[in-house]
């Protein structure tokens, strides 16, 4: 069973399940979803509301090839006490779910893993980006955000494994010539 969905030039979503042939075309792209979803037998669970003005949602991941998993002594002060806007999730390692303040994205982020490694000594590294590479948009705010910041993430843990630095790291970023 597939089910394909096609944004129209008139602002519609138009879905397609391609096992019934259902086909439904809505101005909201949801209840597009909803109704395919609906006809394929499968549990249809609703995006979450938006957040308030200021606040970001994301999660943070602390992976590492050799950890034991959520259940690591390393994470019960964290999961007993996770920073405020956060909830820990097991998927396999630590993660947290966060809505925080911040005036974007990278900046909820940054002052969430700088609060971590200050109180717990744990650096997360990832944001639970699966695949980075697909890069799709322009928001700064949205997934592609996410992206950036799980790039960065990973590049520092990884760096730091072959025993780079903060040093080597922002003479790379500087000699990009960002500004």
């Amino acid at each position: 069973m597939s089910l394909t969905f096609q944004r129209n030039p008139d602002g519609t979503t138009t879905g397609r399940n391609e096992g019934s042939g259902l086909t439904v075309t809505h101005v909201d792209a949801e209840e597009v979803k909803r109704r395919l979803y609906e006809d394929a037998g499968w549990e249809y669970t609703p995006p979450p509301s938006p957040v308030p003005p200021g606040f970001h949602r994301f999660s943070l991941v602390h992976e590492e090839f050799e950890a034991a998993g959520f259940a690591d002594e390393r994470y019960a002060g964290l999961r007993a006490r996770p920073p405020r806007g956060c909830v820990p999730i097991d998927r396999g390692c630590l993660a947290l779910e966060c809505e925080r303040p911040g005036r974007t994205l990278l900046d909820a982020v940054a002052g969430t893993v700088a609060e971590i490694r200050r109180e717990y000594g744990l650096v997360m590294n990832s944001v639970g980006v699966e695949k980075p590479q697909e890069w799709l948009g322009d928001d700064p705010d949205g997934q592609p955000a996410k992206t950036v910041a799980q790039l960065v993430l990973m590049a520092v843990h990884r760096a730091r494994l072959l025993g780079y630095g903060r040093r080597d790291l922002v003479r790379l970023i500087d000699a990009t010539g960002v500004e």
